[in-house]
C-alpha cells in the first residue's frame, strides 16, 4: 500500500540524480470525475455537494468536482448515485497512437504499482482521430509495460477480473485523460447481493427510485412485487445511513501515491457511527415467487437490521389491504414474466389492487417498458425517464386516495 509521496533516483551517465516528485491533477487541483448515468445526473449532483463537494462541473455521463481529500474518500464511501469516481493524473493533446503512449509513459507508475502486482485498463474513446477503444487501451497498457521493463526488465501483469489497480483513459475530441479508479470497481455492486432472480434491478437505480420517493421513514414502506428485494435493500441503506460501500474492502484510491490511511479510517469510522437502526414493522414486501422470497430474505440478512423487514410469500392480488404507506416495486416487465403471461391483464390486475386496496398511500412504480403505464387504470402524478444499466424504463407516482 502506498502512504506517501516519493522521489524518484534515476541513474544517468555515471551518477545519480534526484527527480522532482510529479503532481498529478488530482493533486494540483483536487479535482475529481465522477461517471454517472444522465438520468440520474441532477440527483448525483445534489449528493456529491451534500458530502462535501464543490466546484461541479456537469459534462455528458459524468461530473467534475473538487473535494478536499477527507470529502473525496466520503464521497466515494457514500454516493449511492455514482458509477466509479476516477482520480485524474494527466490530461493531453492525443492526435495519433505515438502522442498517447508518450504520455502514458512519462507518469512515475512505481508510485503506483510494482512488477509483482497486476493492473487493467478501461478505456473510451470518442469524435478522435484514434477511433478504437481497445487499440487505444493497448497503447497505454504497452507504454506501463515498457515503463518498468525499460528499468528492471520486469513487467506487470495484466488481470481484467481482479487487478490491483485499474487504470481508465478517456479520450474525446483529441483530449485524453488518464486517471485511477479511485472506486476499485463498479459501485452500483454494493456488495448485499448474495442471491439474486432474473433481470434484477441496478443498484443504482433503485437507489434513485427511492430517492424520488422522498421517503423518509414518517410512513411506512411495502413493496409487493419485491423480486430479490433490491428495492428494499437500498431503501433500508438509506434510512439506516449505511454507506452505499460498506462491504467493499479495498477501495482504488488506497493505491494513490498520496493515500493516508489514518484520515480513510476515521472517515470510515465517523460514517459507521452515524448507522441509526431500522425500526420493526417499518418495512415490508412480498412476492408471488418462492424463489424471490428466499433471494430477497438471504440479501436482507446480509445487511444492518434486515431481520427487522417482514417478508411474505403473496401474490400482490391476495394482500388483503395497505393504508397510510409508501409503497415502491419493480413490477415484472416481460424479461422476468416471459412471454406467454398477458402483460396487459397484469398491469390493469396492478392498477385496480392499487385504487381498492390501497387506502391514503403514495406509489411509485417503475416501468421497464414504458408502454404499459398506459394499460394502469390510474393517472400518474408524474412521470420521470431513468435509464440506467440498459432499460429504457420511466418512474411514475400515484397518489391513492
Amino acid at each position: 500500500m502506498n502512504t506517501g509521496k516519493k522521489s524518484i533516483l534515476e541513474k544517468g551517465r555515471g551518477r545519480t540524480r534526484k527527480l522532482a516528485k510529479l503532481e498529478y491533477v488530482y493533486e494540483k487541483d483536487s479535482q475529481y470525475f465522477a461517471q454517472v448515468s444522465e438520468s440520474v445526473k441532477e440527483m448525483a449532483i445534489n449528493e456529491v455537494k451534500e458530502l462535501g463537494g464543490h466546484g461541479l462541473r456537469p459534462v455528458f455521463r459524468g461530473i467534475w468536482f473538487r473535494a478536499s481529500k477527507e470529502d473525496f474518500y466520503r464521497i466515494t464511501y457514500h454516493a449511492r448515485m455514482l458509477s466509479r469516481v476516477l482520480a485524474p493524473l494527466a490530461t493531453f493533446k492525443c492526435i495519433e497512437k505515438d502522442d498517447l503512449y508518450k504520455a502514458a509513459k512519462k507518469i512515475r507508475w512505481e508510485e503506483f504499482l510494482t512488477t509483482e502486482q497486476t493492473f487493467s485498463i478501461m478505456a473510451n474513446v470518442s469524435e478522435s482521430d484514434i477511433t478504437h477503444s481497445n487499440f487505444a487501451g493497448l497503447r497505454v497498457k504497452d507504454a506501463i509495460a515498457d515503463y518498468f521493463r525499460d528499468r528492471s526488465n520486469k513487467r506487470p501483469s495484466v488481470d481484467s477480473k481482479n487487478p490491483w489497480i485499474t487504470i481508465n483513459l478517456h479520450l474525446h475530441q483529441n483530449v485524453a485523460t488518464l486517471s485511477v479508479d479511485a472506486s476499485g470497481g463498479p459501485l452500483h455492486k454494493r456488495g448485499y447481493r448474495e442471491e439474486s432472480v432474473s433481470a434484477p434491478m441496478q443498484e443504482t437505480i433503485a437507489a434513485a427510485i427511492v430517492s424520488l420517493s422522498e421517503w423518509d421513514g414518517s410512513k411506512p414502506l411495502y413493496d409487493p412485487m419485491c423480486g430479490s428485494g433490491t428495492l428494499l435493500c437500498e431503501a433500508l441503506m438509506r434510512y439506516c445511513r449505511i454507506p452505499a460501500q460498506i462491504f467493499r474492502t479495498e477501495f482504488g484510491f488506497e493505491r494513490l501515491p498520496d493515500f493516508s490511511s489514518s484520515l480513510w479510517e476515521r472517515v470510515k469510522t465517523s460514517a459507521n457511527e452515524n448507522i441509526r437502526p431500522l425500526p420493526e414493522k417499518l418495512m415490508a414486501g412480498s412476492d408471488i415467487s418462492e424463489q424471490s422470497v428466499n433471494a430477497v430474505k438471504t440479501n436482507l440478512m446480509g445487511l444492518h437490521f434486515g431481520g427487522n423487514v417482514h417478508i411474505d410469500l403473496m401474490d400482490f392480488k391476495e394482500i388483503p389491504s395497505i393504508e397510510n404507506s409508501v409503497i415502491i416495486t419493480n413490477p415484472p416487465y416481460g424479461i422476468r414474466m416471459g412471454k406467454d403471461q398477458d402483460m396487459n391483464q397484469f398491469y390493469i390486475d396492478l392498477g385496480t389492487f392499487l385504487k381498492e386496496k390501497c387506502r391514503n398511500c403514495t406509489a411509485y412504480v417503475y416501468f421497464g417498458e414504458p408502454k404499459f403505464i398506459k394499460k394502469v387504470p390510474l393517472s400518474p402524478s408524474w412521470k420521470r425517464p431513468l435509464k440506467i444499466g440498459g432499460l429504457d424504463g420511466k418512474l411514475a407516482k400515484y397518489e391513492l386516495y
